[in-house]
């Protein structure tokens, strides 16, 4: 959670300054390093896992269903939601869901691919969205996790935490389901870390 609020307290930092229009180079390009820097730090993250040798070799193909489930569920209600929120379309809505928890990229990735379509305010709405929408989601499934595991089952934290079930919620997730889903929650978070790119991407160009 702590670190939740670090990102917000810098995003509120981010718009008073831009309020504040003191900067006269281009936030664009700013916002592009920005993006690739967190591209990279994505599959250092990766490559350097020291379980990664091991959970490739304890893969079994049931575990495949935990990301699939993940991903199916939170694209279907994401598209509900679209019902309730009619400013924006089903699309728009999905490429918000797509996050998964990772709020930092996929909020600056959202802002990145729609601002041709919609211009920048608007593209930045749905970047915000998109940012608020998911720290909500980590806080909800760590501050939940306990009552998620009971009435919803052992896999349930681990779908709920989305990309964070691989390092911020993997202890939480280790104290209510036990030690035995370590691998499945890794696995799982690596996968919806790998998946947040293509799916945001393939919303936002529909």
């Amino acid at each position: 959670m702590k670190g939740s609020l670090i990102v917000v307290a810098f995003f509120c930092v981010g718009c008073l300054i831009g309020a504040a229009n003191e900067f006269r180079f281009s936030t664009h390009n700013v916002s592009m390093y920005v993006l690739y820097a967190l591209m990279l730090q994505v599959g250092i993250g990766i490559g350097c896992n020291r379980q990664l040798k091991e959970l490739i070799k304890s893969l079994r193909f049931k575990m495949l269903l935990v990301p699939v489930a993940t991903i199916t569920g939170t694209l279907l209600f994401s598209a509900f939601a679209s019902l309730l929120l009619t400013q924006w379309s089903v699309f728009d809505c999905m490429a918000v869901g797509s996050g998964f928890a990772y709020y930092s990229l996929s909020s600056i990735l959202i802002t990145q691919f729609k601002e041709p379509s919609m211009g920048l305010q608007l593209a930045t709405e749905l970047g915000t969205i998109a940012l608020l929408a998911n720290i909500f989601r980590e806080m909800m499934a760590l501050l939940g996790a306990p009552l998620i595991r009971k009435y919803f089952g052992r896999l349930a934290p681990i779908s709920a935490a989305g990309v964070n079930s691989m390092d911020v919620l993997l202890p939480s997730i280790t104290r209510y389901s036990g030690k035995d889903m370590i691998p499945i929650a890794i696995f799982h978070g690596i996968l919806i870390d790998m998946s947040v790119p293509v799916f945001v991407s393939f919303f936002c160009n529909l």
